[in-house]
């Protein structure tokens, strides 16, 4: 081990382009599943930023933004259970935005009770924003959105379905994939959204249970009982909308990809790395083999080499990592990286170092002590 890190210090500009190659290949595969994780966590900002146990909606549902409107009479069955606390009604569909210059695009209207104990509202609506959200036709949009939109801010005017509505308030953070969260009551959202939401019909039930660990029984109670409803916890759905999403886009497909092509490019840095500092170290080694100690030693000095190139590696990698997810930050990107992912990464990496290692050991099997006579 001494001898190991000694080499290695001693021969530091040699391993350097390999730790850079391992650095490399942790700051690209943390950083590309991480903008994953934040771009699909857009699709369930409905869900993450609510405070329901259960969502009850339609058969087959693919995700929140997709749901279809089911019979509001469907409350009887789950409001008459004990181990329900409360029900809400909560309203969301795909609408047709009109821009006051007059050209158009789609929005997510999202219609929730405003009260103190509701479940729907999103955290982000302040107790002062819903108030002026009880207001007929008033919304609250994000920031980000505005030239999306086509509007300016506070106080301009737009129409949804052909309906007149205007901006009352602004959140941050709440920006959408497929069209511009648009929230509101939920009368306004019925109005609205009747085009496409009949009368007597919403689109989710949110279910708020006495203890939160009842509510993964409920959902396998109410899947085999209710055939004819989708049931999900709160977590479930949100992985449901986020993998539906995945799955469409082929996003996934295109970053994993990307951070399987900079992981081999590490490997094969790092290993042509150890390579040519072992060749570089062969006369030492030949030394250490004349005076009689066995091949597999010198074998092992390689692999730890290759392990401290890869802990050093990592060492690297990880400020760079959330350096470079801070300036993505800056720009409106949201790159999520949990302690789960950076661990994950991390593994990966010292599996590519060490594999980076065991193919460097070709170059100790070619050296022999009576290489030191010429």
């Amino acid at each position: 081990m001494n001898y190991a890190l000694q080499t290695l210090w001693h021969e530091r500009s040699r391993f350097m382009p390999g730790i850079l190659a391992v650095a490399f290949s942790a700051v690209l595969i943390a950083l590309q599943c991480g903008l994953l994780l934040g771009l699909f966590s857009i699709t369930s900002i409905p869900i993450d930023h609510t405070r329901a146990d259960i969502w009850v909606g339609s058969p087959k549902v693919l995700s929140v933004d997709l749901g279809r409107p089911i019979p509001a009479t469907h409350i009887s069955r789950i409001g008459s259970d004990r181990r329900v606390k409360d029900t809400e009604a909560y309203f969301q569909s795909f609408a047709s935005w009109t821009k006051p210059d007059g050209g158009s695009d789609l929005c997510v209207v999202i219609g929730s009770d405003l009260n103190d104990t509701c479940m729907g509202s999103i955290s982000e609506l302040t107790p002062a924003m819903r108030v002026l959200l009880t207001q007929p036709g008033s919304i609250i949009v994000d920031q980000d959105e505005l030239d999306r939109l086509g509007v300016k801010g506070l106080a301009d005017k737009a129409e949804i379905n052909r309906q007149s509505v205007q901006i009352v308030g602004l959140v941050k953070g709440l920006r959408s994939l497929a069209g511009p969260y648009v929230f509101c009551s939920r009368e306004t959202a019925k109005n609205l959204l009747r085009p496409v939401i009949p009368t007597d019909y919403l689109t989710y039930y949110l279910v708020k249970c006495h203890k939160e660990e009842d509510a993964p029984i409920l959902v396998e109670e109410w899947k085999k009982e209710y055939p004819d409803m989708a049931v999900f916890t709160s977590k479930q759905f949100s992985l449901h909308s986020q993998l539906h999403w995945l799955t469409k886009t082929k996003a996934g497909v295109a970053i994993g990809y990307a951070a399987i092509l900079g992981l081999l490019v590490g490997m094969v840095v790092t290993s042509q790395t150890l390579y040519a500092a072992t060749t570089a170290s062969a006369r030492e080694y030949a030394i250490l083999l004349a005076l009689g100690i066995p091949r597999w030693r010198i074998s092992g000095t390689v692999l730890i080499q290759s392990f401290w190139v890869g802990i050093i590696g990592l060492f690297v990698a990880y400020p760079a990592v959330n350096g470079f997810a801070a300036l993505a930050a800056l720009g409106g990107v949201n790159v999520l990286l949990p302690w789960w992912l950076l661990t994950g990464a991390a593994g990966v990496t010292m599996f590519m170092a060490m594999i980076s290692g065991l193919l460097a050991l070709r170059s100790v099997r070619q050296i022999e002590p009576m290489t030191l006579l010429r």
